[in-house]
């Protein structure tokens, strides 16, 4: 015997000997452990002293694999109860099914025994089913003959508009027709060669009874067109109306008959006669709207753009007011209380203006027109003269109808509303401005009012067109009148922008134009011009008191500022105006402060300068206060300026002290007679030394009087601590005109002003920022000597 036999004859001993099979999965398994197991003991094991713990090691491993062994022995064991129960639920299951299986043969068998019984009882049923449907052919038979006669009749009836008793006639003939059907519908139920038959004998009778259908039709139009014109016949007869109700109310409570019967209990439901349900009474209320709408259309036939629009919406308003009036004391007592037809009526015609209303507004409209709209919409149409009626006060208080236009059609409304009008606003102020660039060159004085203070027509035109907007405007809301005040504002910015730049150019004429003079009231007109803008900024400041606290977060744009444009403005005629007097005292002023003035006796300033500034205190009295006393004061500060500025020029440089003393007796009593003749021509008290120009002159006296030339850094520095924008050059040139200062001196005294230059303080006007000084020659200088 080879190997092999050996080896095949020994596995079956084995196994015979109950020796366990060995898997590779087991061995592959065995194997990985023990390479971890070596591992791990060489991990731990891997010095000899090490070796004192093996006992521990075995004992702790031994124990491990004891509990492994117990907790494996307690889940087989869980699994060997579990498969043993299982066992048993399917014996028990196998039991029962076999007792089901011998429950079914015997009622197969019972199933069987039956059928046969049944085919005996066939031929009977099939008599029944004749036999029912012979007695249903004679007893309809009568009602079958006379179909046809009773359709025409009924035909005749609904002609000659005798509503109640066609639609009697008509009742009849559908309730022969539902019989029929309803005794077809039984007869065919049972099997199914019956349904056939019934569903061909439906269709014979549907088509023998097809004049119903047309009675139907024509009973319909002609109670549709009484309904429709239930308003004239309201007013003349309104029993065509109240048939055509209570024909509507029958077929309304026949369609909820049917309906319940359909829905019966027992499942033998009753199916839908044919056309039902008809819905009259919803018809009824379609039909009456149509005729609202119809209504409706022949009040719009008069031209409702341009003007004719307001005559458009009053005839809407008298129309449906009369229609509701008829409805409300006559139709309403045609018809059941809940109806409410009133109310039905009403909520047509709003309907109808709704979307009227909606295609006017998408017009291009005029901003009248559009106010129009918007009256008749928030004011007219709620008022106690439409649906604010009393009679129609139930009605709208159950029910809103809703608004006319929606919020963001009002909106829109208001938007084309105030585009419209800022149009005609900046073509009236052009227009303004142009009639009043006129008049400045008329050859006369501008007219006074009832105070005697200069004006033209531009404020008075601009002010009753801002405010009449802003009032029209408030009677539609005060949304409306918080946009229109802020485009006027707005408007008028731009105006005021535009008016300045006219000044500007109005000066710049004069000046070309100062040798032919041929504007003698240039001056007016720029007084005029101030005055203007007093009013104008009263008028501004009253229609921003109307504006709503909500307005400021309701505008998205830049809030307008046409003050701030009146404040640029009145600055700007006032510089003119000084620029005027400016020009006019040039010729007076520069024979002062010269040699050949200090060397004549003494006279005041000069009567014609002193004419010229009474002249212009005399017009600025045509100014409305405050700019009044702002010119007056300007008036004052360009003097002294002008004063100060001769002297700047450096046209008298003192010899001696003699010269000195008389330069600042001279300038000192100039001082002088300007105040006293300043405070002659003021209504009112001047200002006070403080603020009051006139008081640098005594000073600048003063400095050149001083006879210590060391104590002029003293007196400097109380000259800076009065006036602390008074520069070096400016001290410069004063100690030129003293005339005897020395190098070191000047120098001591120009480096204390560079060391304690304050700063301005505030509410400080400067005074020498506007006086310049002419720039020094250069003396000439050899090249190898220092300049001086």
């Amino acid at each position: 015997m080879s190997e092999g036999d050996k080896d095949g004859g020994d596995k079956p001993e084995d196994a015979a000997a109950g020796i366990p099979e060995v898997w590779p999965e087991a061995e592959r398994a065995e194997s990985l452990a023990r390479g971890a197991a070596l591992k791990w003991a060489s991990g731990v094991f891997c010095r000899p002293e090490h070796l004192e713990r093996l006992g521990q090691y075995r004992k702790r491993e031994s124990q491990r694999t004891s509990s492994i062994h117990t907790r494996l022995k307690s889940m087989v064991q869980s699994y060997l109860e579990g498969v043993g129960w299982g066992l048993g639920q399917l014996h028990e299951a196998r039991a029962e099914l076999k007792e089901v299986s011998h429950a079914l043969a015997k009622a197969g068998v019972e199933s069987r025994r039956n059928a046969e019984g049944v085919k005996a009882l066939e031929m009977i049923r099939e008599v029944s089913v004749n036999h029912c449907q012979l007695l249903a052919a004679v007893s309809n038979l009568p009602h079958l003959y006379s179909v046809r006669s009773m359709v025409s009749e009924t035909e005749r009836l609904v002609e000659s508009r005798r509503l109640l008793e066609a639609h009697a006639r008509l009742m009849e003939l559908e309730c022969w027709q539902d019989d029929i059907l309803w005794q077809l519908h039984g007869a065919g139920a049972p099997g199914t060669a019956g349904t056939s038959l019934a569903t061909q004998d439906e269709e014979l009778v549907r088509n023998y009874f097809s004049g119903v259908g047309r009675l139907v039709e024509a009973l319909g139009k002609e109670l549709w067109a009484v309904v429709g014109s239930g308003l004239a016949l309201a007013r003349q007869n309104p029993i065509p109306f109240v048939s055509a109700v209570r024909i509507v109310e029958r077929e309304e409570a026949l369609d909820q008959a049917l309906m319940e019967d359909r829905g019966g209990a027992g499942g033998h439901s009753r199916p839908l006669p044919p056309g039902r349900p008809r819905c009259w009474r919803e018809r009824f209320f379609q039909v009456l709207e149509e005729a609202a709408a119809t209504r409706f259309r022949s009040l719009s036939y008069l031209h409702t753009r341009g003007p004719g629009l307001a005559g458009h919406l009053s005839a809407l308003q008298h129309g449906i007011m009369g229609d509701l009036a008829t409805v409300h004391h006559l139709l309403e007592h045609c018809v059941p209380p809940h109806y409410h037809l009133t109310r039905a009526y009403l909520h047509a015609c709003h309907r109808c203006l709704q979307s009227h209303l909606g295609q006017v507004s998408g017009w291009e409209l005029e901003s009248g027109e559009i106010f129009a709209v918007l009256n008749w919409v928030l004011h007219i149409y709620n008022s106690s003269e439409m649906m604010g009626h009393p009679d129609l006060a139930v009605e709208m208080e159950s029910e809103q109808p809703g608004p006319l236009i929606s919020q963001e059609g009002l909106e829109q409304l208001q938007n084309k509303y105030v585009h419209s009008v800022r149009k005609s606003v900046s073509e009236w102020m052009h227009k303004a401005l142009e009639v009043e660039l006129t008049d400045w060159q008329r050859d006369q004085e501008p007219d006074t009012d009832h105070e005697g203070f200069y004006l033209t027509s531009l404020p008075t035109i601009i002010t009753q067109m801002l405010e009449e907007n802003a009032r029209v405007a408030l009677m539609i809301s005060e949304s409306l009148r918080d946009q229109t005040i802020q485009m006027g504002l707005y408007e008028l910015e731009n105006l005021l922008n535009r008016f300045r730049e006219a000044l500007v150019e109005f000066g710049k004429e004069h000046r070309r134009d100062q040798s032919t003079n041929q504007n003698k009231f240039y001056l007016h007109y720029l007084l005029a011009s101030i005055s203007n803008c007093i009013i104008l900024k009263t008028s501004t400041e009253s229609l921003q008191r109307q504006l709503s606290s909500r307005s400021a977060s309701r505008f998205s744009r830049t809030p307008p500022g046409p003050l701030a444009a009146l404040d640029r403005a009145v600055r700007r005629a006032c510089r003119l105006v000084m620029d005027q007097l400016q020009l006019e005292l040039q010729p007076f002023l520069q024979g002062l402060l010269s040699r050949s003035w200090l060397a004549r006796e003494y006279v005041a300033v000069s009567p014609k300068l002193c004419g010229v500034l009474e002249r212009h205190f005399d017009l600025y009295s045509r100014v409305r206060p405050p700019c009044r006393q702002r010119l007056q004061e300007e008036c004052q500060w360009l003097t002294v300026v002008e004063y100060v500025r001769v002297l700047m020029q450096k046209r008298l440089v003192c010899r001696n002290a003699e010269e000195r003393s008389r330069l600042a007796q001279r300038i000192a009593l100039d001082a002088q007679y300007l105040r006293d003749f300043f405070q002659g021509l003021e209504e009112v008290d001047g200002p006070g030394d403080e603020v009051n120009p006139m008081a640098l002159l005594p000073v600048l006296a003063d400095f050149i009087r001083l006879n210590d030339t060391a104590m002029l850094a003293l007196e400097v520095s109380g000259l800076v601590a009065k006036y602390p924008d008074i520069s070096e050059e400016h001290v410069s040139v004063l100690l030129d005109v003293r005339g005897d200062v020395s190098r070191d001196v000047r120098g001591t005294v120009l480096d204390l002003l560079e060391q304690s230059a304050p700063p301005l303080p505030a509410g400080y006007r400067p005074i020498f920022s506007d006086i310049l000084v002419p720039t020094p020659s250069m003396p000439f200088c050899l090249p190898t000597a220092k300049c001086a």
